[in-house]
């Protein structure tokens, strides 16, 4: 996904002020009111970082000091695996946090890797705490927050467990289709960011399964591939793929 794609929805954010950013529909700030928004102003976003790609945003086993509110660009997280690689345990875009893996225990139990040149906005804990108390629609869309990423674990390892690999990796496009929709981008084209490995390593498929089955999804007539642009052309097929049904 290709950041400048992700420019308009800046131009009018480019201070750490949540009640003029486009992403509030679709970040934290989510529900809140005008005036609730002008009182986490410059108190609920600390600075914006930029983090070049390839550059680690934390690493596992780091002291948790702060969530992070993707601005612009696009992340996957990751902990290491028995052989040496790293498992991917996810990917993040514009409006998404990164970093409530560290509440728990203090320290982060994975690490964030910028896959393109990329902003976050950094949230203290500690003040997004504080803020969470004062105003309480901001503490309940925290936990709505923290909920849909227990969710969003919870149907990972159910896809994992019980898909076979065309099921696995068309529902990881669909589900990209879906969040590119949301922040009102075309859900049909979609750059990928991360290699074929990474979305192997995501849905515990080989790089070889995953090309082979980027290839079959091409005859069947349900995408197109040019290197890593991907166009879907029927989603619905897509879809029935997803529910053991022939494309």
């Amino acid at each position: 996904m290709d950041s400048s794609i992700f420019q308009h929805l800046h131009q009018a954010a480019c201070e750490q002020v949540c009640s003029h950013c486009n992403l509030r529909e679709i970040c934290l700030p989510l529900g809140l009111n005008r005036a609730e928004l002008e009182r986490i102003d410059k108190r609920l976003v600390a600075v914006r970082r930029r983090v070049t790609r390839g550059e680690t945003l934390f690493r596992r086993g780091e002291r948790f000091r702060s969530l992070f509110a993707v601005w612009m660009g696009f992340f996957k997280t990751c902990v290491p695996a028995s052989d040496g690689r790293d498992q991917v345990t996810g990917f993040q875009m514009a409006g998404e946090l990164i970093g409530m893996d560290g509440i728990g225990h203090g320290v982060h139990q994975a690490q964030a890797v910028a896959l393109e040149n990329s902003q976050v906005c950094v949230i203290p804990f500690d003040e997004l705490e504080t803020l969470s108390r004062e105003i309480p629609s901001l503490q309940a869309q925290f936990h709505k927050a923290m909920s849909r990423e227990i969710v969003r674990k919870e149907r990972v390892m159910l896809l994992l467990g019980s898909r076979n690999a065309d099921e696995r990796l068309a529902a990881f496009l669909l589900n990209l289709s879906h969040r590119l929709r949301a922040r009102g981008f075309s859900g049909s084209s979609v750059v990928l960011r991360m290699t074929r490995e990474e979305i192997g390593s995501f849905l515990g498929l080989s790089l070889e399964t995953v090309s082979r089955t980027f290839s079959k999804f091409q005859a069947d007539g349900l995408l197109t591939v040019r290197t890593r642009q991907i166009r879907l052309t029927d989603t619905e097929g897509l879809q029935r793929v997803v529910d053991g049904l022939p494309a």
